[in-house]
């Protein structure tokens, strides 16, 4: 496929998604997915989050959040790999918009670092206003010879990455942080629960240090890569697990994608 340019749509409440240049404002919440060859995993699931994260912003109705993701979905490309991402900004006047990129690469394993310095997070339960904080945070990561970091809240316990979520086994139990970390609420990871729930895998909520996690299967999890074993854990004595479980994980999440919906009609002037 020939590269192909970001473009941003900024939205006309009551009206369509317009070409536009994106402004130059904070980024108070966002939602991304991949979207391959006209299919895409969970829709749903992260229309609820961006909604949410636009009320917990300070979004009024006037904007059309609704509305605003329809035509979103509408927009999407039915060819080639995709990682849009839906946006409000904030200024004087928010807006929503739309930046359809061109999925980036994707890997299949990661290699995870601790991370005990500064949480660079200032709204860890609402995604977008730390989005650059992170990316920054993980770029120093690969500078250190690791693919991520793992964040850790006071007393050392491990939350989750720049930008997936942390879920390990412990025997025939798939644990998770715990609920009082600040973790952003994952979509990919509500699947995998869900899905473990529907097997009959236990769930267990609990805090684990880094060091507790050595010697296990540990996975990292988001929308654009699906599910990653942890392979190595660079420049600390932990040991990485064997991972014998995350193939056929991952290949039940790639076929769990679903065709978009068709694009409604426009309407008659």
């Amino acid at each position: 496929m020939p590269h192909q340019p970001t473009a941003w749509f900024a939205w006309r409440p009551g009206s369509h998604l317009a070409p536009a240049d994106a402004p130059r404002a904070p980024l108070l919440a966002a939602d991304s997915f991949l979207v391959q060859d006209g299919r895409a995993r969970f829709l749903a699931g992260h229309r609820a989050r961006f909604q949410a994260a636009c009320r917990a912003a300070g979004a009024g109705p006037g904007l059309d959040v609704a509305g605003f993701l329809d035509q979103a979905a509408d927009r999407l490309p039915r060819t080639g790999a995709w990682f849009p991402r839906i946006e409000l900004l904030g200024g004087h006047r928010p807006v929503l918009g739309l930046r359809l990129r061109p999925a980036p690469a994707r890997t299949t394993q990661v290699r995870l670092s601790p991370w005990y310095g500064p949480d660079p997070r200032t709204c860890p339960r609402r995604k977008g206003p730390d989005l650059d904080a992170l990316a920054a945070l993980r770029a120093h990561a690969r500078e250190k010879g690791a693919d991520d970091y793992l964040l850790t809240a006071p007393g050392g316990w491990g939350s989750e990455a720049t930008s997936a979520t942390l879920l390990w086994w412990d025997g025939e139990q798939l644990c998770l942080p715990a609920p009082r970390l600040p973790v952003l609420p994952g979509i990919t990871a509500a699947w995998i629960t869900a899905r473990a729930t529907r097997l009959g895998v236990p769930l267990a909520p609990r805090p684990a240090r880094p060091a507790d996690l050595s010697g296990h299967e540990v996975w990292l999890v988001n929308a654009l890569h699906g599910i990653r074993p942890v392979t190595a854990w660079p420049h600390t004595p932990y040991r990485a697990g064997p991972a014998p479980r995350a193939a056929a994980w991952q290949q039940a999440w790639q076929d769990a994608a679903r065709p978009l919906p068709a694009p409604q009609p426009a309407a008659r002037p």
